[in-house]
């Protein structure tokens, strides 16, 4: 299977390093259905995974005041390449966000691949213009993931990103290890999985956890403050409130994908992050 990766951020730089030889990684811009195509007569792969998008630096506040980019990067850009891929009849999976939930679900258990979302920021709203779009699509798959969490520190990893905030909003949010996503996109990929995929672990975890993990086996020395969600705005520390959801994965199930509890993959994930960190400090 011939993977053509479009997006050469966290995630899909994620993948091309896992998968190897079966991936080629795009190069250039894509303004536009003929720049897709191209792309796809040029490396004729069976599959392609959209990776790319607009997340803003520093963090997600920056959309708020650059709606066009985050239109153009986030909605008409997966849809071009969606076009393309109708066109050659070849099989799309789109990397999606979990952060188009704010609060509590109608099902205590999570909000599912079939409700419709609340979106508040500019990113997640123009996120969910690209999933209600691309669902309607035959040969396509949305995968949804959220909080992404890794063995290796960078960035993009939400165990780097907790560790250097001085304050921290005590939540209970669904996550993603990235080692479980990049296995359940190649999975996707294999079976051509339509439709929309929650992909978090099972189960939810607190950032209280999260952090005294990491105090347990990265930093005893770690310190930071606690503080509402309500602080988080109030306190000038973001221009919009984030998301913060519990998500249920059923389609998965029905492929025969099936990701690690949450507790059990943390508290994995994590001990190969303190492996890493050490090697690399």
């Amino acid at each position: 299977m011939k993977i053509l990766i479009i997006g050469k951020g966290f995630i899909g730089t994620r993948c091309a390093e896992s998968w190897k030889d079966e991936v080629v990684v795009a190069d250039g811009r894509i303004n536009s259905v003929a720049d897709a195509l191209a792309l796809l007569d040029q490396h004729k792969p069976d599959v392609v995974l959209n990776a790319a998008g607009v997340r803003g630096k520093p963090n997600v506040d920056w959309c708020e005041t650059h709606q066009r980019e985050t239109i153009l990067g986030n909605t008409i850009l997966p849809l071009l390449i969606a076009e393309a891929c109708q066109e050659r009849g070849i099989y799309l999976l789109h990397l999606a966000t979990g952060c188009i939930f704010y609060g509590a679900s109608p099902d205590p258990m999570g909000w599912t691949e079939d409700d419709y979302a609340n979106p508040v920021a500019v990113y997640s709203k123009t996120k969910y213009a690209a999933d209600l779009a691309l669902s309607t699509l035959p040969n396509v798959g949305i995968a949804r993931f959220r909080m992404p969490v890794d063995s290796i520190p960078s960035q993009g990893n939400l165990i780097d990103k907790l560790a250097k905030f001085p304050k921290v909003i005590d939540v209970e949010n669904s996550v993603t290890i990235v080692e479980d996503l990049v296995s359940v996109l190649n999975q996707l990929l294999e079976k051509r999985g339509t439709g929309i995929f929650h992909t978090t672990n099972p189960g939810t975890i607190k950032h209280r956890e999260i952090m005294a993990l990491y105090e347990e086996l990265v930093d005893p020395s770690h310190k930071n403050e606690w503080i509402t969600e309500e602080d988080l705005v109030t306190q000038g520390l973001a221009v919009k409130k984030r998301s913060n959801n519990f998500m249920q994965s059923r389609n998965l199930e029905k492929l025969g994908i099936h990701m690690r509890p949450i507790q059990e993959a943390m508290r994995d994930t994590m001990e190969k992050y303190v492996t890493l960190a050490k090697k690399n400090g």
